[in-house]
């Protein structure tokens, strides 16, 4: 996604059509249960669950969605070159006929193909305010800093880290009490609740990208 862009983006042509969502995880996988919970609970109509991925075997949330009955797959990705790894994937999404790719908690860059391959389709959730503390360990980092609020991001993904066009953020203040672990417990509860609302936007097809700022149309 060029900074210069201007991306509108309609309506699917069919406004009861089923969104279908490839999610992308390596670990517990709290965001996924969260969504499938949603859905389940129809806070997210029009949406539905198509293939749950993983890259590492034992990961808890790959187990999980086996357990809710959803389709899984499992490609491990150490030792193996990155682009043969994503066109594993890139495969096994269109196989799925996947809408939009969800990644929660997916520890593994994405290649540039993987990226083309779904133009302005791929979500993530990060816990922190982006721009701020992008990368690995990112309430650590705004614990360290100091920082009076923190919060959760739910952005589209480019090919650079943790940088695509901002949809939404929760925000929340950091407590004179609150240490690393407990910000991060805090900013989580916000995650499940952004990202769920971030799918529900872009699902709806009801927005446009100007340069990187997303904009809702008032009618969605």
């Amino acid at each position: 996604m060029k900074s210069s862009a201007s991306i509108a983006m309609g309506k699917t042509s069919n406004p009861n059509q089923l969104q279908r969502l490839g999610i992308l995880l390596s670990g517990r996988g709290s965001n996924f249960l969260a969504i499938a919970r949603n859905i389940r609970e129809n806070k997210l109509p029009n949406v539905e669950i198509a293939v749950v991925i993983s890259n590492v075997a034992d990961a808890a949330g790959l187990s999980a969605a086996k357990d809710l009955g959803l389709p899984t797959a499992l490609y491990v990705s150490k030792g193996r070159p990155r682009a043969d790894h994503d066109q594993d994937l890139i495969a096994c999404l269109r196989g799925h006929k996947v809408d939009l790719v969800c990644l929660a908690g997916y520890m593994r860059l994405l290649s540039p193909e993987f990226i083309a391959a779904f133009p302005n389709r791929i979500l993530n959730i990060h816990p922190s305010l982006l721009p701020a503390f992008p990368g690995l360990d990112a309430q650590q980092q705004a614990f360290d800093y100091g920082v009076k609020v923190a919060g959760c991001t739910a952005h589209f993904v480019d090919e650079h880290l943790d940088h695509g066009a901002i949809i939404l953020q929760r925000a929340i203040p950091v407590l004179e009490s609150d240490d690393a672990h407990s910000l991060a417990s805090r900013i989580l509860v916000e995650e499940h609740i952004a990202y769920s609302e971030a799918i529900a936007r872009v699902a709806s097809g009801e927005y446009e990208i100007q340069g990187r700022r997303y904009l809702q149309r008032a009618n969605a």
